[in-house]
């Protein structure tokens, strides 16, 4: 005779739905009302735990066994494992190349040669050159992004408005650029070809960038030069004085981007980062190193134990001066298990809400009142961004929404490059906006500026879906192809 047999499966209503999804909007909007910008530093992750064991309990009220629940959960966090390896060697890649003077003397050159007048809109240029050409975001805020929020502290600028730029010129690159893992993985889901998808997001992602950027040209003239040069004086002596500043300290970063180019995986091109600012610690830094080490054990012991501990601990000094000394210090792979801890708790709600047909629920409602091709290709903008918020993983957000939406734009004739596209603009680009998405999470964790607070000047993250709604409306750079149904008709005939 069989174990006791398992219960059937009742559909999820939409009140199932909607119990987890407003424990958590409650349970974050506490956590940021008591914690503010510590929210992510444990607040966020319990809210997240708690409101998946409230879509647990309504699984298992649904028919589902906590076997099947648990390994939804256990799946969903090894989906984050390649996120999370990558998190980790960038932790140690800043440390090491705090230490190494590559990061000092990237602000070192920025200092003297951008503007204060247009640093906004070059940072934003700048970091979507870099993106286009190594396929990558997170790698260009790990490291450009980094370097110039330092060269906007020695010019007295806004940090929020920095990361703003920053975000946008790294979320526009990777999102043209044919070596993007989120660029190649929309059309494929969508069924669309690459080099086509790319082509067709021009139409929204240019003129979104080239708004971006004029609102940072404004943004940096009205901002103008707020800090004196001698301010600028003193910060580049500071760099003089405690590192061996010189192009040669940029090798690092330029074996990196080769890497990127040459498409190398992420995890071992930034390792190989890593281990090279190390060595050129080693090699360039020696006065730096010989006056933080501890040489009881003698120097070469002190000089290893150093750059150990720089890998997963990071780099700080000691300058005399507060604001250089928080800028200069930083990185380690202990810095980033807070964000890991987010992004693990992330991706079991969402990996919940997946499993147990909540977030096919939502969808299914929303497809009701999607009756035109502007509401539909909206409501996919929409979903994509819920879907960002409550599974918290882009990935995810391109996924699930393409999988759900894929039939319902071939049955309306939509070519699926028209759904390649809005994936992007929904998925893509509003991923870095939610704290504890992976990408907001990553990005907090780099650039140390709450997505909260940068969200509002990531003009390119936000004017683009607002754009791919207008266009849906208006019917611009609607693709259209002959619709399903009568494909079929006319098969039968």
């Amino acid at each position: 005779m069989n174990s006791i047999e398992e219960k059937p499966i009742k559909q999820a209503s939409f009140l199932d739905a909607l119990i987890p999804i407003t424990v958590l909007v409650c349970l974050l909007g506490a956590a940021v009302y008591l914690f503010g910008d510590n929210s992510s530093s444990g607040p966020n992750q319990i809210a997240l735990l708690f409101a998946t064991f409230t879509a647990a309990l309504i699984g298992l009220k649904n028919g589902y066994t906590w076997k099947k629940l648990e390994q939804a959960m256990i799946e969903g966090i090894t989906l984050s494992l390649g996120a999370i390896i990558i998190l980790l060697m960038v932790g140690a890649l800043i440390g090491t190349w705090l230490l190494s003077g590559t990061v000092p003397t990237l602000i070192y050159y920025g200092l003297q040669i951008i503007n204060p007048s247009w640093f906004y809109a070059a940072s934003c240029l700048i970091c979507g050159i870099v993106a286009m050409s190594i396929g990558s975001s997170w790698t260009t805020a790990a490291t450009i992004g980094v370097a110039l929020l330092g060269v906007a502290t020695g010019l007295g600028l806004e940090q929020v408005v920095t990361a703003g730029a920053v975000i946008s010129g790294a979320y526009f690159g990777d999102k043209l650029s044919p070596l993007s893992e989120t660029t190649n993985l929309a059309p494929a889901v969508a069924g669309a070809d690459l080099f086509e998808h790319i082509h067709h997001m021009l139409w929204t992602t240019v003129p979104s960038f080239i708004i971006a950027l004029i609102i940072f040209i404004f943004m940096g003239f009205n901002a103008g030069g707020s800090t004196e040069a001698g301010r600028i004086d003193e910060i580049v002596n500071l760099l003089e004085q405690n590192f061996n500043i010189g192009f040669e300290m940029l090798v690092p970063l330029v074996v990196l981007l080769f890497l990127a180019i040459r498409k190398m995986p992420a995890f071992p091109a930034i390792s190989i980062g890593a281990v090279l600012g190390a060595i050129w610690a080693m090699l360039f830094q020696s006065d730096l190193i010989n006056s933080q080490i501890d040489a009881s054990q003698g120097q070469a012991i002190g000089y290893f134990k150093l750059v150990w501990t720089t890998f997963f601990d990071g780099f700080s000094i000691d300058t005399g001066d507060e604001k250089m000394d928080s800028l200069l210090s930083g990185g380690g792979m202990a810095g980033m298990l807070t964000t890991t801890w987010l992004i693990m708790t992330a991706l079991m709600f969402g990996a919940i809400m997946e499993k147990t047909g909540l977030l096919d629920m939502f969808v299914k409602s929303i497809l009701k009142i999607a009756k035109s091709t502007g509401s539909l290709i909206t409501a996919t903008i929409a979903t994509c961004i819920g879907t960002n918020a409550v599974a918290a993983d882009q990935y995810i957000a391109i996924v699930v929404p393409g999988r759900m939406f894929k039939d319902e734009y071939e049955k309306r004739g939509l070519k699926p490059v028209n759904l390649s596209r809005t994936l992007e603009d929904g998925g893509t680009i509003t991923s870095p906006l939610i704290p504890w998405n992976t990408c907001g999470a990553y990005m907090q964790s780099v650039l140390l500026i709450n997505p909260f607070d940068y969200a509002m000047y990531a003009f390119f993250n936000l004017i683009n879906p607002f754009l791919a709604v207008v266009y849906a409306y208006f019917g611009i750079k609607i693709l259209r192809i002959t619709p399903k149904h009568l494909k079929q008709e006319a098969n039968a005939e």
